[in-house]
């Protein structure tokens, strides 16, 4: 009777500790995912808004607040992962100098139940970026 209860019980510890690797893999690549998407995505944006017909007048280095905004939604939605939902927050947009703040939380990671109730929670990524450039002095 002893020996088998021991038997349950590193049955059981076996499990559970299967399911907290699980759990917290899975937040750690979900969180993982969503800055380096985050990222890349700012950079491309802005890369994609840089207002060449200023830079040609004057050399103003400005980007155009319209397309960041479309080029970075279109990104984003291109190589987000599809079993997430998605709270985008663009905080600020200024076009000159180049700077951008975004926030994007991902809602729902993590569902599972416990104890008869559902619990879940949510991931928050969060960039200032500012577009750098190569000055040419002369």
């Amino acid at each position: 009777m002893k020996e088998s209860f021991w038997a349950a019980m590193i049955v059981g510890l076996g499990i559970t500790s299967i399911f907290l690797v699980y759990f917290f893999q899975t937040v750690t690549n979900t969180s993982e995912h969503n800055y380096e998407l985050l990222k890349e995505t700012t950079e491309a944006a802005m890369y994609d808004a840089f207002d060449f017909a200023a830079y040609e007048k004057d050399e103003t280095i400005r980007i155009d607040q319209e397309r960041f905004v479309e080029s970075f939604i279109r990104r984003f939605a291109q190589d987000a992962s599809l079993s997430h939902n998605y709270d985008i927050s663009i905080y600020d947009v200024h076009e000159e100098p180049p700077k951008v703040s975004i926030q994007v939380k991902t809602l729902n990671v993590g569902f599972f139940s416990l104890g008869g109730s559902a619990t879940s929670f949510s991931l928050t990524n969060r960039i200032d970026a500012i577009l750098e450039t190569k000055y040419k002095s002369e």
